[in-house]
């Protein structure tokens, strides 16, 4: 199989060239550009995180602990999250992926597993949609995109290095046709699989409607006249008290949105 020189070399080759193609014809902003490139680059290592400790589990980790938190202050902000509590959220997310989720990776991953998949890069792909913050979702999808090619360069690689040549003939290793699949050889890795995939899709064609409706309500809430509200309702408190005012509206919007399913 390729080792890790060869596919971080091979998908940040790819994520220049995607970073370039989405300034020049799809006429995104650099700095998305920019970004695009790199998540293409750092993508190039995911599917190996089920191959235990080692290079690619900690910089993939060390990277994702990193990089996700500041990921999600814009996302944090977009739905009126106070500073205090941008500042705890974020502190959770880092010590949830770096210390949680490496644990989690390095008991329950088998090499060459459900991680070594189409499904897999799919599911990387739909995390970093919701990861991305902005109202584009042109250029949220464009990073998106961007992960799923990394990823899938990876087992396009995996799969090549599975061919070798032996004696004068072409001929197949062991190790083929395990990297490019739709389902692996565990029944309860597939159907945890695509059950992730069946709730990420879902929650990713929801995602933008909740955001917006979220902001309206907050909006409509503040921007109501003061004599409009009620005695325990009023703007002074709402100004007091954003975390109150935060929390209120996150479990109003969730509460319906159940309620309607």
């Amino acid at each position: 199989m390729a080792n890790f020189k060869t596919h971080i070399t091979a998908s940040t080759l790819l994520g220049a060239g995607y970073g370039v193609a989405g300034y020049y014809w799809g006429e995104f902003p650099v700095p998305s550009c920019i970004l695009a490139g790199g998540l293409c680059s750092i993508s190039g290592m995911l599917p190996d995180l089920d191959s235990g400790p080692g290079v690619p589990l900690r910089e993939s980790v060390a990277f994702a602990a990193a990089v996700i938190p500041m990921m999600l202050v814009p996302r944090f902000e977009s739905v009126g999250m106070p500073g205090e509590m941008i500042i705890l959220a974020g502190a959770a997310v880092y010590l949830l992926v770096r210390f949680g989720l490496a644990e989690l990776l390095k008991r329950y991953t088998v090499h060459r597993g459900m991680f070594h998949s189409l499904p897999a890069a799919i599911i990387f792909g739909q995390l970093a949609f919701l990861l991305s913050p902005g109202d584009d979702l042109n250029v949220r999808l464009f990073k998106a995109g961007a992960v799923v090619l990394g990823y899938v360069s990876h087992l396009l690689l995996d799969e090549l290095y599975s061919l070798e040549w032996y004696k004068g003939r072409l001929r197949l290793k062991t190790s083929f046709g395990s990297a490019i699949k739709l389902l692996g050889g565990s029944m309860w890795a597939n159907l945890s699989t695509f059950g992730k995939l069946a709730v990420l899709t879902w929650v990713c064609i929801r995602e933008p409607n909740w955001v917006a409706d979220y902001q309206q309500r907050i909006a409509q809430r503040q921007s109501r006249p003061a004599a409009e509200k009620t005695k325990t309702e009023n703007a002074s408190s709402d100004a007091e008290n954003p975390e109150q005012l935060w929390w209120e509206e996150m479990a109003r919007m969730w509460l319906q949105e159940w309620m309607v399913r």
